[in-house]
């Protein structure tokens, strides 16, 4: 099917490092394009990239880009608003040149099919991921476009050029999923976040709203019961252990390996279901993709098979260590509500065992508008080592640091820590569940505290 962006023959990426664009980066190269783009620093997902063939550089070179990328009429500039001043960009803006935004872009893709998109404050990229790997395993198939690496795919673009069906994560920030046309969408929640877009925790409500009317009126929305959020689609309602939502689950428990749970499908019973992936909010967010697709009308057996065999995304409830003393788990979790549920998850997998958290903050004004929810947060943990604030796209606020939560935060030991300090009390770690926590530069912590574990553990 030709689309309107067909006789684009360059792209080029303004941040295509970003786990989202990097995602079009790689739908374009796929499609025979020539794909380029600036990112501020190399990472992991910028040298895949750089492999398959993306040209990028991290500089910025102002008017002095690749030949190739300057002729308006081939070229489609795409960019992410957390990039707000670059010659680069300056230079694109100041000539002929068709710019868009991601979301816009992802919006004109999946017009091509009907798009599954997931929204919501907590848990869109588990549930997107899952959401994609259960098409994928069924006969249906899908495309996806996904904000996280899916262990399954070892990437977060999915792709089947037959599919019907498109899954997409659509992100609240920027109103970025207001670009989008769903023909179905699953809502998890609608926590006020990003209040340096919205302004108000109303508005971050109305901004969710004007997304769930933008569901295909013959499609359905998929929400978590008590958000209520109108919409002409048909609505079913999902929750834990709920007597009143359309879709439940409960009797959880822990089984040679595997947690087990029960689920209520609209008045039928669908007993000792395995999940891949452990945690309460793990099984809500398979609970979720079981509604969507029992309403699409995929069968139980397909549904069964693709729960127990996902692996998980990258950095969401991510194991990395585990042995008799101590277990080591990863977690982008970066609003209070997304902490509370991480260790409300791990309290009932490892009950009794010390829990040590490392974390990060991320952005100034959410630790801002957040303070008092990430101190009742980090309180619940037997230890906290507390990073200074990832300021990202942010300049400083005045007043607004890691240190102002800690002295909220009450737990038995806690302590502001560099990155090296952080690896100094990591090595003399004996037992316990250890988390790393944020969505920050934490990640790059993750290999060598997992080195630091391994000799520790080795040596005890």
């Amino acid at each position: 099917m030709k689309t309107e962006l067909d006789h684009f023959q360059q792209i080029y990426f303004i941040g295509i490092g970003g786990i989202g664009m990097s995602a079009l980066a790689r739908y374009f190269k796929t499609q025979g394009k020539e794909v380029a783009g600036y990112d501020k620093v190399s990472s992991p997902l910028t040298q895949a990239l750089e492999q398959e063939g993306c040209l990028v550089h991290y500089e910025d070179l102002g008017a002095a880009l690749p030949k190739a990328f300057t002729n308006p009429a081939k070229t489609l500039v795409i960019y992410t608003p957390a990039i707000k001043q670059l010659d680069e960009l300056r230079y694109f803006q100041s000539g002929s040149f068709v710019i868009k935004k991601r979301a816009e872009v992802l919006g004109m893709l999946t017009r091509q099919r009907e798009g599954l998109c997931v929204a919501g404050t907590h848990g869109k990229t588990t549930t997107s991921s899952l959401l994609a790997h259960l098409l994928d395993q069924s006969d249906w198939k899908c495309d996806a476009f996904l904000g996280g690496i899916a262990s399954n795919f070892n990437s977060n673009l999915v792709q089947d050029p037959q599919a019907r069906y498109t899954v997409i994560e659509a992100d609240e920030f920027d109103r970025s999923f207001l670009h989008l046309s769903p023909f179905s969408a699953i809502i998890t929640a609608a926590d006020p976040d990003h209040l340096d877009i919205y302004g108000t925790p109303e508005q971050f409500r109305e901004g969710f709203r004007q997304f769930a009317m933008k569901i295909d009126p013959s499609g359905f929305c998929i929400q978590h019961e008590g958000l209520d959020l109108q919409t002409l689609a048909t609505v079913k309602t999902y929750a834990i252990d709920s007597a009143t939502a359309d879709y439940s689950v409960g009797n959880f428990r822990w089984e040679q390996g595997r947690l087990l749970v029960d689920m209520r499908l609209e008045g039928m019973n669908w007993n000792e279901i395995a999940l891949g992936l452990p945690g309460t909010h793990n099984a809500e967010n398979a609970l979720a993709c079981v509604a969507l697709l029992h309403q699409l009308g995929m069968d139980e057996a397909s549904l069964r098979a693709g729960l127990e065999s996902f692996k998980g995304v990258k950095r969401r409830f991510e194991r990395i260590f585990c042995s008799e003393r101590l277990t080591y788990i990863d977690d982008y979790a970066h609003h209070p509500q997304e902490i509370d549920a991480l260790i409300d998850s791990v309290r009932i997998l490892y009950p009794g065992q010390q829990l040590i958290g490392i974390f990060q903050p991320h952005l100034y004004t959410r630790t801002r508008d957040f303070a008092a929810g990430f101190a009742a947060a980090l309180s619940r943990l037997d230890q906290l080592l507390l990073m200074p604030i990832y300021p990202a796209r942010e300049e400083a606020i005045l007043g607004v640091d890691s240190e102002w939560i800690l002295a909220m935060v009450n737990c038995p030991k806690k302590c502001i820590a560099k990155p090296s300090e952080v690896l100094q009390a990591v090595a003399e770690l004996n037992a316990g569940v250890l988390l790393t926590i944020g969505a920050g530069d934490i990640d790059r912590l993750v290999k060598p505290i997992e080195e630091l574990v391994k000799i520790n553990q080795q040596g005890g």
